[in-house]
């Protein structure tokens, strides 16, 4: 147990080995230091796990899984690492497999095929996920409150929800407010080997946005869960709770989860090209051309909900529409150009927290990858905000609105090949049959009970 002894303090008894399952529900089972033998941890999940969604400890029908069977989760040992807000326990990642192979039910085992598979085209790409979050009062804050005659409910139908203060965007007094709580935060990101770039309060009242540096995809989709569990976990020792659900509030703005995205080759970032038709290179150009012609099917992988499609309205700058342009932040794919004209990075805003970070980092990469096999290119960039332009210029443009609802891009998922090939059956009919009974459940309920549901899980 030489590593575990090198990075675990000694009072540490148990090590959390972690999964994300279909329904974006992080999950683990905790093995007993004591009982880790080898530097290697593995424990038993039920096959039937990657068939349950998010309303409840089922499996769904359709989804060709049962209770009966075991599947061995194995912790990737790379991944050990402390857990700050959670004293004597540690955590790894793990990976699912049956009899001895990787299961094709596995979400990060699909986001390790398609880096592998990129690999095979001598690129990788490196990410970051950028995540807005809400902090809300605690329900015991909120009872303390209406006892003392404080009635500033923000009633989300028969749900009474407040936010933790109404500041404006980038407010000082909301950084002065939250101090506290987002320095926790920032501090245990950190001491687990996560580099945070920027923080500043978002325009949602009591919403914040912490963004954190960029890395390879497989650690970017590891940094999601440990970014979403230590928010979620140091929220409550503030007598506050935080979620990441992507509409909380009818009028206020929505939680989105954008995905920063550069192309790299032989440690070099290849995305720019100056003397290239838009300063992309060629395999840059055709990555993202993929990405945006595939974008409507993986907009059920992305935003796999119902309120993921509250969030994404026109002219929301939550890219509304198949489109992508330089510095344009009303456009699906946002292509940076820096000051000195330079294109380091994209950014991907049809993402939100609600999704599976190894699916959607998975399924991003399946169609920028056929983008490169099929040399795909681009489309004009739009440099207006696409909710402005006329009729004409619409339809010149070829500018068309991504799905507007859950329905529609998991029918467009469904009949998407290259994703689903990529994907491989088992999980693309584990994943379907979860998300169709999700969207059939959910859409049923009131606006303020879906909310209430899903406040907690996400």
């Amino acid at each position: 147990m030489n590593r575990i002894k090198d990075i675990l303090n000694p009072k540490t008894g148990f090590i959390r080995v972690s999964w994300c399952d279909n329904a974006n529900i992080i999950r683990a089972k905790a093995v007993c230091v004591n009982s880790v033998k080898d530097d290697e941890i593995s424990v038993g999940i039920s096959r039937g796990q990657q068939g349950v969604p998010v309303m409840y400890d089922g499996v769904v029908a359709g989804c060709g899984l049962d209770p009966v069977g075991e599947i061995t989760l194995k912790g990737d040992m790379s991944t050990l690492t402390p857990i700050p807000y959670a004293p004597g326990h540690a955590r790894v990642m793990g990976d699912m497999f049956h009899e001895g192979k990787v299961w094709g039910n596995c979400p990060r085992g699909f986001l390790k095929k398609m880096i592998a598979t990129l690999q095979e085209e001598g690129l990788e790409v490196k990410a970051a996920f950028e995540n807005e979050f809400y902090l809300l009062k605690h329900d015991d804050k909120r009872k303390r409150d209406n006892k003392n005659g404080k009635n500033n409910k923000n009633n989300n139908n028969n749900v009474s929800i407040e936010p933790s203060e109404f500041t404006p965007f980038a407010s000082t007094h909301s950084m002065d407010l939250n101090h506290h709580i987002i320095s926790e935060i920032i501090e245990a990101l950190i001491a687990q080997n996560i580099t945070v770039q920027q923080y500043y309060p978002e325009s949602g009242p009591g919403q914040h946005e912490i963004t954190v540096q960029y890395s390879d995809a497989l650690n970017a989709a590891d940094n999601q869960i440990i970014f979403r569990e230590t928010v979620k976990a140091i929220a409550p020792k503030h007598g506050l709770r935080a979620s990441f659900l992507p509409k909380i509030f009818p009028d206020t703005a929505g939680n989105g989860c954008h995905l920063h995205l550069s192309l790299w080759q032989n440690n070099e970032n290849i995305l720019h090209d100056p003397k290239a038709k838009y300063d992309l290179s060629e395999a840059g150009e055709q990555f993202i051309a993929g990405i945006l012609h595939h974008l409507p099917a993986l907009m059920a992988i992305t935003t796999p909900i119902p309120r993921s499609y509250r969030r994404i309205r026109p002219q929301m700058w939550s890219g509304a529409f198949q489109v992508w342009g330089f510095n344009n932040r009303e456009a699906a794919i946002r292509v940076i150009k820096e000051e000195d004209g330079a294109i380091r990075h994209l950014e991907l805003k049809t993402v939100d927290a609600s999704s599976n970070p190894y699916l959607a980092l998975g399924g991003v990469l399946a169609a920028g990858i056929d983008g490169i096999r099929k040399k795909m290119t681009l489309p004009k960039p739009v440099q207006r905000d696409p909710g402005t332009l006329s009729v004409v210029e619409i339809d010149n443009l070829g500018v068309k609105l991504l799905p507007s609802n859950m329905r529609d891009a998991l029918d467009k998922l469904e009949k998407n090949e290259v994703i689903l090939n990529a994907m491989g059956v088992d999980l693309w009919k584990s994943y379907l049959a979860v998300k169709k009974a999700e969207y059939e459940a959910l859409q049923k309920l009131p606006s303020g009970n879906e909310v209430g549901l899903l406040l907690e899980k996400y």
